[in-house]
């Protein structure tokens, strides 16, 4: 068994917040191509990241999960790239890991 977070922020680059209705859409379009998912909305993550050259960005950020038996990478990288487009995001974090239901 294999869980997917997706990493979004709360905002846009601009500052602007993202529509709430992308938060449901995406819940939407996850329990329909997996069976459910997690959204964690309540408490928003806060996160930090340092360019290589420059001072660290900091955002808040909704994580949501997905648990697979399979997985295909091409339709998550696809996932992935339309919202960063949609988001006007350079790179939204999309990460998978292994795990053992107890």
């Amino acid at each position: 068994m294999f869980v997917v977070q997706i990493y979004l922020p709360l905002e846009l680059p601009d500052g602007a917040a993202i529509p709430a209705g992308l938060f449901e859409r995406t819940k939407a379009e996850l329990t329909e191509n997996f069976g459910g998912v997690t959204a964690f909305l309540q408490s928003p993550a806060e996160g930090a990241w340092k360019p290589l050259s420059g001072e660290a960005i900091h955002d808040r950020i909704a994580i949501f999960e997905v648990m697979v038996a399979d997985v295909d990478t091409a339709w998550w990288r696809h996932y992935r790239e339309a919202l960063e487009a949609e988001l006007k995001q350079q790179r939204i974090l999309v990460r998978l890991f292994q795990v053992t239901v107890l």
